[in-house]
């Protein structure tokens, strides 16, 4: 029997969780989706990224649509396009037994055109970036009159983005009535300031602690080297590792071009991905990689937020972060829908000691590796 059933989630949904491999909810979804589901009311919860955030709102929005109603009853805001694309996604592939419930998203690159024209057709959830969603509002081309739900997810990276003043914006606008849910890895003070602001004072919190939130499915290992070293390094330890599949992390958008370049040079099918790219060529380098015709992906954090990519063998950390939660979406790319994963660092000595601080914080185990 699903895990699901239990806490309220709709047979015909449970048997498609079922079909995707999803059978035993996480910390985070075990203590939100009865209140959602059952009683509602403003919400805040706290995990960090990979632990089935989406699911957890995603699934109680589903069952509050009133498939019948033509007009937008729930809408979800989220920083970047790709997040956005795979929670469409998600809500989608759940509705399959279920009744049937539109969702669109709209976000900046594809044509606004389009995204108009889509949203003329009886949607019940909007998925959305802010910058579209309001640019969509200020054209009237989006009715949220009708709306009932609001849900932020990894709120704390939409104002790391710069989206502070279209939360307020958008927040101020909408129905006062509405159930807003507010979903983050971390709870910094521009959120405090949100949530007193445009949140119930006495909303339901669901705070999953750092130690637990890590996938146990991943392991976390590092091989020392010294900074000049690391290219050389990293070149062994791919070759080692055959037509697995990979993420690599850079700090800057200039560290992923320079060594996109250095690993293409040497044979490697590699490309990097970086916020300036237009849509087309994003979306492009996406399809090749989910098809696996491309192997290698290097990223920067904030380019690499929203990426969902079925059996990623292991993310591999070429130059360290600098913020523990970045460390963690970082990670939760890999070991997802309960398969087996790897964290691997290439760290110097200074690096080595935040990472060794990192499993102490986050209480997960570190090895070092050989190649």
């Amino acid at each position: 029997m699903n895990g699901f059933t239990a806490l309220g989630v709709h047979p015909h949904i449970a048997k498609r969780l079922t079909e995707l491999g999803i059978e035993q909810p996480t910390p985070i979804q075990e203590q939100t989706l009865p209140y959602l589901l059952e009683k509602g009311g403003d919400f805040i919860g706290m995990a960090q990224t990979g632990t089935g955030k989406t699911a957890a709102y995603g699934l109680p929005l589903l069952q509050r649509c009133n498939h019948k109603q033509r007009q937008v009853q729930c809408l979800v805001l989220a920083p970047t396009r790709e997040l956005v694309q795979q929670i469409a996604k998600m809500l989608f592939k759940f509705t399959k037994y279920y009744q049937p419930i539109y969702t669109v998203g709209v976000y900046g690159g594809p044509s606004l055109d389009k995204q108009i024209a889509a949203l003329k057709k009886p949607t019940q959830i909007v998925v959305a970036t802010p910058g579209r969603l309001i640019d969509l509002i200020e054209r009237k081309q989006i009715d949220l009159s009708f709306l009932k739900y609001l849900v932020l997810d990894e709120a704390d990276e939409m104002l790391k983005l710069g989206f502070k003043d279209d939360l307020d914006y958008i927040l101020t606008a909408a129905n006062t009535r509405i159930q807003k849910w507010l979903f983050s890895a971390t709870m910094p003070r521009d959120i405090e300031a949100l949530v007193k602001k445009h949140l119930y004072h006495q909303a339901k919190k669901v705070i999953i602690s750092q130690k637990s939130v890590l996938n146990t499915d991943i392991k976390h290992e590092y091989i020392p080297c010294k900074t000049n070293e690391k290219l050389n390094v990293l070149i062994q330890f791919l070759n080692k590792q055959k037509d697995k599949r990979a993420i690599i992390f850079c700090k800057t958008k200039k560290a992923t071009e320079l060594l996109n370049k250095q690993l293409i040079a040497k044979g490697f099918p590699s490309q990097a991905i970086q916020g300036d790219m237009t849509q087309i060529d994003r979306d492009k380098v996406m399809r090749a990689f989910k098809n696996k015709t491309l192997r290698l992906l290097i990223s920067t954090d904030v380019s690499a937020r929203g990426i969902d990519v079925d059996n990623l063998a292991f993310v591999l950390h070429y130059e360290m972060p600098d913020q523990i939660d970045y460390y963690t979406h970082r990670a939760g790319r890999t070991a997802r829908g309960g398969r087996k994963g790897a964290s691997i660092a290439l760290v110097d000595e200074k690096e080595l000691r935040f990472l060794k601080n990192l499993s102490k914080s986050l209480n997960f185990e570190l090895n070092e590796t050989v190649i």
